[in-house]
């Protein structure tokens, strides 16, 4: 990659930053320093323990970041519920910890303020319907507290939606899944399809009238793996208005890597260690691994090749980018933590992508989807009060 190249994409995020789907930082906090901001200060270089911090992610042009407040779906109930409180609560302590450097954003406006006082817009999204306990005045809860997004499921069913990897029991939505998406549609929260099964993804698609988003998910033509999206549905997105945000993680990038991280999470199991875990302990279990099974590597254009697809199944108005940044184990070379952006901007640029449809997939593409999200909201509260269902009135759970 040219210099000239590396220089022209810095000049596109200058101009349209990366509005980033998803970031696992609030939970890597918890985990490494049980969210103390004195321990792991992010205006210092956190190379080598995170892949984030407030220095790296200007390198990295990003503009707006969604901060993932994703808890387990081991926990349940009110301690699901709790946990997520106290992601949000970090959520807000960061925020208030670094004034000059993000701003709290609760919408399209307040993102677009952000950018132009050169600060990183910040917004929130939960990432599994575990999080509201079948519960939508919970759900509203969220909302008034800043979640824009949720995600309906994570690694496990709910009981009113299949994720993509368990088991289908719903066979998409229930009808009290039905009822949470038009409560997220009446709030003006984005419905998130990543992680959720592809019957899922299509019943949502047909219940939504707001644009849906898939916060970090690649494509399944060209890495055939559950969590990414199969060609029909990123077809279904021009006609939603939804966006796609392509993610970097190896195994939803690399058909080599997806194998791979089959038998490391076995041995992560097989030390007692949950695969998702990534506290110091078990990343000393990954590289133990990894040095005795060389991993394979995906790179910077094996990501732009999914971008590329996006882009031609969905159209370029509905692909974004969604890192998944300190949620992962591994990364892909070249994007190996949020600074790297830059380097998928040239890659995208040495493929003949124009400055206005790279604006359109940092910035324009997913502040659009937010700001219909909430034209649709104001729309709906005209007609549609706070729904009171409860899943026992609609689904007869017990």
């Amino acid at each position: 990659m040219t210099a000239d190249l590396f220089d022209r994409a810095r000049a596109v995020l200058r101009d349209a930053p990366v509005v980033d789907g998803h970031n696992d930082l609030p939970w890597a906090m918890r985990s490494h320093v049980r969210y103390d901001l004195d321990a792991l200060d992010l205006a210092g270089d956190l190379s080598g323990t995170l892949h984030t911090d407030l220095n790296r992610l200007r390198d990295g042009g990003v503009g707006a970041q969604f901060w993932s407040v994703y808890v387990p779906s081991s926990l349940a109930g009110d301690r699901a519920v709790s946990a997520t409180l106290e992601q949000i609560d970090f959520v807000r302590a960061l925020i208030a910890r670094y004034p000059d450097r993000l701003r709290a954003a609760f919408g399209a406006d307040d993102m677009a303020a952000a950018r132009a006082q050169g600060r990183i817009a910040s917004l929130m999204g939960a990432e599994g319907g575990h999080s509201i306990d079948c519960s939508l005045a919970t759900l509203r809860s969220l909302y008034l507290l800043g979640v824009r997004y949720l995600t309906l499921t994570h690694n496990d069913n709910v009981p009113w939606a299949d994720s993509a990897t368990d088991e289908p029991k719903a066979n998409g939505l229930t009808r009290f899944g039905e009822e949470v998406v038009r409560e997220m549609n009446r709030l003006g929260m984005l419905v998130d399809l990543s992680h959720v099964s592809d019957d899922t993804m299509r019943a949502a698609l047909a219940v939504s009238r707001a644009p849906v988003i898939f916060s970090h998910s690649s494509a399944r033509a060209l890495c055939d793996h559950p969590r990414n999206i199969p060609d029909d549905v990123l077809k279904s997105l021009s006609a939603n208005g939804g966006v796609a945000m392509v993610t970097f993680v190896p195994q939803f990038v690399l058909p080599a890597a997806t194998r791979w991280v089959v038998d490391a999470d076995a041995n992560m199991r097989e030390h007692g260690f949950h695969p998702l875990d990534t506290g110091p302990a078990a990343m000393a279990c990954q590289r133990t691994f990894e040095a005795a099974n060389p991993r394979p590597v995906p790179t910077v254009a094996d990501v732009a090749d999914h971008v590329d697809h996006v882009r031609e199944a969905a159209g370029v108005d509905h692909v974004g980018l969604g890192g998944d940044f300190d949620g992962i184990a591994f990364v892909t070379a070249g994007l190996d933590d949020v600074s790297g952006y830059p380097n998928l901007i040239a890659e995208l640029l040495a493929r003949g992508w124009s400055t206005s449809d790279l604006g359109k997939l940092a910035w324009h593409n997913a502040v659009r989807a937010l700001r219909d999200a909430e034209d649709v909201a104001r729309e709906l509260q005209r007609t549609r009060a706070p729904s009171i269902a409860t899943i026992d009135q609609l689904d007869g759970n017990d």
